[in-house]
């Protein structure tokens, strides 16, 4: 039994993750700015699950999610940022607003986090940081995405970072790149959630998953880690095509 931070966990991926890892017996510690979505989470997720309240774009609303659920736990065991916000723009359509936003709900809360449990997992010696990313900060081939993909990427970049300054000292960093995923994530971007996105790139056809699936694989990376993962089939293919030299 570990004891597990999950950000983002009223809805979504998020929410799938915390039951599932509640069914297995861990102890979940949930963040979210909505309390009553996250309390109904947090009672799916079993009576040892903990809701805290916060705002992880605020650092001090992370500190206190550390603190409280070391206070209800003892310790923490695996932290997963996995809070994130989606757009419908592209490039030259982008306001500074839109570009802050991005960066400050996709990449600074997980900085916040990252560096709010560093030092309790290298205190202990051993740990788990779980970043929740995206395969369009991989291969950015959804352009109406595009400051999601470019945050995307810059989170998928500190973790490598934070990766290597952290290799030998017992804490593990992954990352996590999810492809398309059948959530209510579409309907609460910034710009028009009701228009038709432009198609992805031509040959680049991705099956949706569900956000059940996300958890398994998020499960079974927590049981046996690994640096980066990708969550479906078939996006190794479209990131070897991507980056294959002429």
């Amino acid at each position: 039994m570990k004891t597990i931070v999950v950000t983002g966990a009223s809805a979504g991926i998020g929410a799938a993750i915390a039951r599932r890892l509640g069914r297995d017996g861990h102890n979940v510690a949930l963040a979210a700015r909505r309390a009553e979505p996250l309390a109904e989470v947090a009672r799916d997720s079993g009576p040892p699950a903990i809701a805290v309240v916060a705002d992880v774009t605020r650092r001090e609303d992370v500190e206190r999610l550390r603190d409280e659920a070391i206070r209800a736990f003892g310790g923490v065991d695996v932290w997963i940022n996995n809070a994130g916000r989606g757009i419908t723009r592209r490039v030259l359509d982008l306001t500074d607003a839109d570009f802050d936003e991005m960066m400050l709900v996709n990449v600074k809360s997980a900085l916040y986090g990252m560096q709010a449990i560093a030092p309790h997992f290298l205190q202990r010696g051993r740990g788990h940081l779980i970043n929740i990313s995206s395969f369009l900060g991989r291969v950015p081939i959804a352009a109406h995405r595009s400051a999601y993909n470019a945050a995307k990427a810059a989170l998928n970049a500190l973790t490598a970072n934070l990766r290597a300054d952290l290799a030998g000292t017992g804490v593990e960093v992954s990352l996590v790149m999810p492809g398309l995923v059948a959530t209510e994530f579409a309907r609460n971007v910034i710009g028009e959630p009701s228009a038709a996105p432009p198609p992805w790139t031509p040959g680049a056809a991705m099956t949706p998953q569900s956000a059940e699936e996300i958890a398994d694989a998020v499960a079974e990376l927590i049981e046996h880690p690994r640096a980066e993962i990708y969550t479906n089939p078939a996006s190794a293919e479209i990131v070897r095509k991507a980056y294959a030299l002429d």
